[in-house]
């Protein structure tokens, strides 16, 4: 739109000159003051100018739709940006979780290549990618999914997906076919090598899901912040507010959160009604509004063939995924079946939605 705004600008200016200063005595002049003489043509051609700069003024300072959501939607509390103000960390301070022998700064905490590793005992050895991945552009995967591959809301939870999915969505990050607002994964996955897919993809295919999601419907929150991390906190001492068409998720215990503790989930806060909305949607299709999401991906959404699991998965997660959906970052074969099944969501709708399934406890 501003392109094209610059371009008629510029076409009535290229007019307006012509018209009103091809005359030489009529072109503006300097006296020995530097005043500029425009003469009364030239100065009825400055005023149409800066009325027409006026005119556009409104187009130019308007800011374009965002275009990882519909237009008419505000989605922008599902894709956190770093708050100015958000308090940092004490990387020099020395970081325990009960039940574990091991001990790291906050730093080692942060360090994405080489992430904690609090309870090595349950899990299988980690293959090199997803403990210390291969380079800048391929951080250890457990550094976001964690060891557990519960992940956070910043990320994603890999737990209860086959190795073929994981295996599938890693080739379409590479392939451009699927996408991510800050091209975080999509350059993670372009550093992989094939062998690095089947190994990340097989770890995490092998760990179990966990109850990671606390739902809470509510009318206020309490206001909350982004760190550097993108992963949204509570803000101590903060006012309540009203929770509007949002989720919003939060660590139960922040501290052991922010050591990136695999045991430790979220509570997400979500408005009033949201999870009777959200059942109808999944067990119904809200009265032909879209398709029941059990239709495809099983009765207590745990996935079906090469349809993954959604139940238990974090609600702000789901959200950008079904956004994602409707604006064309997600583009497979299997991706084309979910766009006519989001065309008609509305923001009440997705919220209702992602709140409903995350409530659910993936049992297997």
């Amino acid at each position: 739109m501003i392109e094209f705004v610059d371009r008629v600008k510029y076409r009535f200016f290229r007019r307006a000159m012509s018209l009103g200063l091809q005359d030489p005595e009529q072109r503006p002049a300097i006296d020995r003051t530097g005043i500029i003489n425009l003469g009364s043509v030239g100065m009825k051609t400055l005023v149409f100018v800066l009325a027409l700069g006026l005119l556009f003024a409104p187009a130019l300072s308007a800011q374009p739709p965002d275009s990882r959501w519909l237009d008419g939607m505000d989605l922008s509390w599902a894709f956190p940006a770093p708050s100015p103000d958000f308090p940092p960390e004490d990387l020099s301070a020395v970081k325990h979780l009960p039940e574990s022998s091991k001990s790291y700064t906050q730093g080692q905490i942060d360090d994405i290549y080489n992430p904690p590793d609090w309870y090595p005992e349950e899990h299988a050895p980690f293959p090199n990618v997803v403990a210390r991945g291969e380079g800048k552009a391929t951080p250890g995967c457990a550094s976001c999914h964690l060891a557990s591959g519960s992940g956070h809301p910043e990320s994603a939870n890999l737990t209860g997906l086959t190795a073929n999915y994981l295996l599938a969505q890693i080739h379409e990050f590479q392939q451009g076919i699927r996408t991510d607002p800050r091209h975080r994964m999509s350059d993670i996955a372009k550093g992989m090598t094939e062998q690095d897919a089947k190994d990340a993809a097989a770890y995490f295919s092998g760990q179990k899901p966990r109850h990671w999601i606390r739902v809470v419907e509510t009318d206020t929150v309490q206001e909350s912040y982004v760190n550097e991390g993108h992963r949204r906190y509570l803000r101590p001492g903060g006012k309540m507010e009203p929770i509007g068409l949002r989720v919003i998720e939060v660590p139960e215990v922040p501290e052991r959160i922010t050591c990136r503790d695999p045991h430790t989930g979220f509570v997400a806060y979500v408005p009033m009604g949201s999870l009777e909305k959200g059942k109808d949607l999944v067990m119904t299709g809200g009265g032909g509004k879209t398709t029941a999401c059990i239709a495809c991906h099983g009765p207590q959404l745990l996935g079906v063939g090469p349809v993954p699991r959604i139940a238990g998965h974090s609600p702000t997660y789901i959200v950008r995924q079904l956004a994602g959906f409707q604006v064309g970052a997600r583009n497979s074969e299997m991706d084309q079946l979910m766009k006519d099944v989001v065309a008609n969501l509305t923001q009440e709708d997705i919220v209702s939605l992602a709140a409903y399934v995350s409530s659910l406890f993936p049992d297997k």
